[in-house]
């Protein structure tokens, strides 16, 4: 069933053109996430489609209900960010929309509810689509992935891993691509300079041509008309090497390999020891008191529920409190949400240069990995968006003189994109780094161990995300099993007691009893 349909749909933000999308569908449960770079347009193409912004050009027709979650939400409330993105999901879902517009829903959400609204989603009977930076969250929900990039739209079947995918192979479609494109354009500029080389040498007159061949051939006139010849052919060439259709050159990151500061002496050393640190604000407990190491080069992440206590434990660290010990060696640098690490009024360049010995080469190396290329390193910070300003104080520390990253979530307000090319440089870091974060993909992509905060507890794992997760699952899978014996030996004692003496309290009890181990059937094989 058509749900909306949209044509040529042109919107600008002053002289600049944003949007000139080609028409495009949306039909019943279709499930599409929209991705693109931060300042694309998502955002507002959502607030077009839901009839928010009207437009002067082009047109929306709605079958149906459309209902948007919007990314900004009201600030005048003493609730927390969670539950206010919680009651915003559960009255948008409350309109039963054809069509949910849902932008950045997973905003403010741990892990835990994160996966409460990805199955809250999978669940209703409407059509949605999605703008997130979260990975993992368009992976579970999405069958289409449409990405906008200069004001265009563009459609990829299949989940964000399978865009992925197709983005690779047509990565490399380009590079054959270009490395054709190079090895014909060679062969014609061979071709068109050995045939001006020929014209450049046809008037002269051989040295063994024979007074009687040149009677024969003439003089001046045989070889100008020889030399007229390979000139058109020259010419012809060059015609052929302009019409030659120009294929880009394929981007590669440029490795990046630093000389971190005492590197020498962290090697295979444990560079921060916690002995019995306290968790309490005030009156309230975030955790009993706990103990664990960090050694030099691990990548660590604190993960845990909203309010379990996880940036207080980054502080801690940070301001050395009662209980951490840490390594004079260590040098660290420490990301904040309130990116008051970066001078407004200076360039991105500037703002860089102040904290890093690094040469100016490979400040730009860094930079052109996070998308700021060329002249956009003389950008004020000041006129930069806010995922831009992140990256920046993310490069601002990457490159300081320091051998040890704190991140306090640094992944919001990142686009995809961005995301990915942080990984990348921290995938290649080989400081240690200490980090919180909800974003289940990037964890899974950067930690080798988790700090985990659950019931006012913290527990460290030693191992990756998918470990971790497949220890719960055995974990959960255990307990569920368990369960059932439990339930198996109360149904054998009901169906005794039927037997025997039949009644219709027996019966429902009985009843019951199997309504819960077939659920509870369920939720184990569902959960594998």
């Amino acid at each position: 069933m058509l749900l909306l349909e949209a044509n040529k749909l042109t919107y600008y933000i002053g002289d600049r053109l944003l949007l000139a999308v080609d028409p495009f569908k949306v039909y019943d449960h279709d499930r599409i996430g929209l991705v693109g770079r931060n300042g694309s347009g998502k955002t507002t193409l959502l607030q077009i489609i839901s009839g928010k912004i009207i437009l002067e050009d082009g047109s929306v027709i709605r079958h149906k209900h459309s209902e948007l979650l919007p990314q900004l939400k009201r600030t005048d409330t003493t609730k927390s960010g969670g539950e206010i993105t919680q009651e915003y999901i559960h009255e948008a879902i409350a309109t039963n929309p054809g069509l949910l517009l849902a932008d950045e829903p997973t905003t403010n959400l741990d892990t835990l509810h994160i996966e409460w609204l990805e199955q809250a989603l999978l669940k209703l009977d409407c059509a949605c689509m999605i703008v997130s930076h979260d990975r993992a969250f368009l992976d579970a929900l999405c069958t289409k992935i449409w990405e906008l990039e200069d004001g265009k739209l563009v459609e990829y079947n299949g989940n964000y891993s399978d865009y992925v995918k197709q983005k690779e192979i047509e990565h490399n479609q380009q590079q054959v691509a270009y490395e054709q494109y190079e090895k014909k354009k060679r062969q014609l500029e061979a071709a068109q300079r050995l045939k001006e080389q020929k014209a450049a040498r046809a008037t002269k007159k051989p040295k063994n041509l024979s007074s009687s061949e040149a009677r024969i051939k003439g003089s001046k006139p045989y070889f100008a008309k020889k030399q007229k010849k390979l000139q058109k052919t020259a010419t012809s060439i060059e015609t052929r090497l302009e019409k030659l259709e120009k294929v880009e050159k394929v981007q590669e990151a440029t490795p990046i390999k630093m000389d971190l500061p005492n590197a020498d002496e962290l090697k295979n050393r444990r560079i921060v020891r916690v002995e019995k640190l306290e968790g309490n604000i005030a009156e309230r407990k975030l955790w009993n008191d706990v103990s664990f190491y960090v050694q030099a080069g691990d990548k660590l992440a604190i993960v845990g529920p909203n309010g379990s206590g996880k940036s207080t434990l980054i502080k801690k660290i940070i301001d050395k409190a009662t209980g951490v010990n840490i390594s004079p060696a260590v040098k660290t640098g420490y990301f904040s949400q309130n990116l008051n690490i970066l001078a407004v009024d200076q360039s991105i360049l500037e703002n860089i240069q102040e904290s890093s010995k690094q040469n100016e080469t490979f400040i730009r190396t860094v930079l052109a990995r996070l998308h700021f290329f060329d002249e956009d390193v003389y950008k004020k910070v000041e006129v930069l968006s806010g995922g831009e300003r992140v990256k920046v104080a993310l490069a601002k520390l990457f490159l300081a003189d320091v051998n040890t990253l704190v991140l306090d979530e640094p992944t919001n307000f990142l686009d995809v994109f961005a995301m990915e090319a942080l990984e990348s440089l921290l995938k290649d870091y080989e400081g240690t780094i200490i980090f919180v974060s909800h974003d289940r993909q990037f964890i899974r992509q950067i930690a080798t161990r988790l700090l985990v905060i659950e019931n006012e507890e913290i527990s460290l794992f030693e191992g990756n995300y998918d470990q971790y997760q497949m220890n719960e699952t055995k974990a959960e899978h255990d307990e569920t099993e368990e369960q059932l014996l439990l339930l198996e030996t109360k149904i054998s004692e009901v169906i005794s007691r039927l037997s025997i003496e039949p009644t219709a309290e027996l019966e429902a009890e009985f009843q019951q009893l199997m309504k819960t181990k077939r659920l509870l059937e369920a939720e184990d094989g569902s959960s594998r």
